[in-house]
């Protein structure tokens, strides 16, 4: 049990360092390269904090693990949820996160929803059909991220004009060079993908001595444990004024968690989908409703804040607590 720990908060340790830096070199790569920062977020930073579920999914599955692949993967994308929930209640600053954010983060909330929901229909379906391997559900999802990145990036050149006004904010973070960061992205990157796995391993551990099923550990501990970089990373990028980087990343991260079914899939004997417990139906929902009341926030953009309580903030907390007791009724 001490040997677990030890690996568990040294690996939380690498991954908490690794994602500061990360958010800092996705920026200025974002903005020098002129892909904004909402591309950013949805796609540099998302993708990188996203690994250790790529990491850790592909390797439960190849050790057929379906209730802890996809009790992570949507697991994660509450937990993500509720980060920007707590992060926009606790930010005491006239103007809310979520509501100031380009409208650009609608879009993505939009993709997040009907991938989530193309997994719902197919886990609920358990449709037999693979393709080299990979469930006909993952595959369409696949699909459906990759035609939305473009709609994101159209987007995003309407709402660059909003952004000018916050560079300066960002200045000191601009200066690096795109190589030093590029560098840095990768190496951080790297860090995570090498820590986060050893985390998640470590967490499954622990969890096992206490006799709760594949299904709830993968939605708790497991995705506790991978949504920790985007924790950090989405708590430095608000600090430093990126809110675009902050939403981004967390939005980005939730449809990228979706298509990381397609490599898991492949390392899988069947189909994840079908494999997996029916019980992830409701982790599904609450993901979708969550997601719908995130999209409010960013939809009804007030020019001051009213109220100590957000609604939209509060309700998706409610979801989110609701969801994790109702897996752990059903387990």
């Amino acid at each position: 049990m001490g040997i677990l720990l030890l690996e568990f908060f040294g690996a939380t340790a690498v991954v908490v360092a690794a994602g500061i830096f990360l958010t800092r070199y996705a920026d200025t790569i974002g903005r020098k390269t002129g892909l904004g920062s909402t591309l950013a977020g949805a796609l540099l930073l998302a993708t990188a904090t996203s690994l250790p579920e790529l990491a850790v999914d592909s390797n439960l599955a190849s050790n057929g693990q379906a209730d802890l692949v996809l009790g992570d993967l949507l697991g994660s994308s509450l937990f993500n949820l509720l980060i920007l929930a707590v992060l926009d209640l606790f930010h005491r600053k006239p103007e809310r996160i979520i509501a100031s954010s380009a409208a650009a983060h609608a879009l993505s909330a939009t993709m997040c929803i009907i991938l989530t929901a193309v997994v719902l229909l197919f886990l609920l379906t358990k449709i037999e059909f693979t393709l080299a391997g990979i469930g006909l559900g993952p595959i369409l999802a696949g699909l459906i991220y990759v035609g939305g990145l473009r709609l994101v990036y159209y987007d995003q050149q309407l709402a660059m004009e909003k952004l000018e006004a916050g560079e300066a904010a960002l200045a000191d973070i601009h200066e690096m060079s795109l190589t030093r960061a590029t560098i840095g992205y990768v190496g951080s990157a790297m860090a995570i993908l090498v820590a986060a796995p050893l985390m998640a391993i470590a967490a499954e551990g622990l969890a096992t001595a206490t006799g709760l099923g594949g299904t709830f550990i993968g939605t708790t501990l497991v995705a506790i444990s991978t949504s920790m970089p985007e924790l950090v990373t989405t708590w430095v990028a608000i600090r430093a004024g990126a809110t675009d980087l902050a939403v981004g990343n967390i939005l980005g991260s939730n449809t990228f968690n979706t298509i990381i079914l397609v490599p898991a899939d492949g390392f899988f004997k069947g189909s994840i989908l079908n494999a997996a417990s029916q019980t992830h139906a409701v982790t599904a929902v609450c993901v979708i409703l969550a997601t719908s009341f995130t999209s409010l926030g960013l939809l009804y953009r007030p020019k001051r804040r009213y109220w100590l309580i957000e609604p939209d903030a509060t309700l998706v907390i409610l979801i989110v607590m609701m969801s994790l007791g109702l897996v752990y009724y059903l387990r």
